[in-house]
């Protein structure tokens, strides 16, 4: 038998839809071609369509990152509980 609390199980619970909702954007907007299948603006040169593509290396970047910071956090409360 556990001896955690409900309460206690929905607080990991939250932070793990959190790491989906920051892991979600990165990879749905690759996969939404017609947003960006443009040639202007450019940016040095480069039309939108790859300058945009480039831009979403750092953005997913970042947000993995902070998914897995939180994934941490997360991971030591699931086994605090157990």
């Amino acid at each position: 038998m556990s001896d955690a609390s409900p309460g206690a199980r929905r607080s990991s619970r939250g932070l793990w839809l959190l790491i989906y909702l920051l892991l979600l954007p990165a990879a749905v907007v690759p996969l939404l071609v017609p947003l960006y299948d443009k040639t202007d603006p450019t940016l040095l040169g480069f039309p939108f369509y790859y300058w945009f593509q480039f831009a979403l290396i750092p953005c997913a970047a970042v947000l993995t990152l902070t998914a897995y910071l939180v994934s941490k956090v997360a991971d030591e409360r699931d086994r605090g509980e157990r």
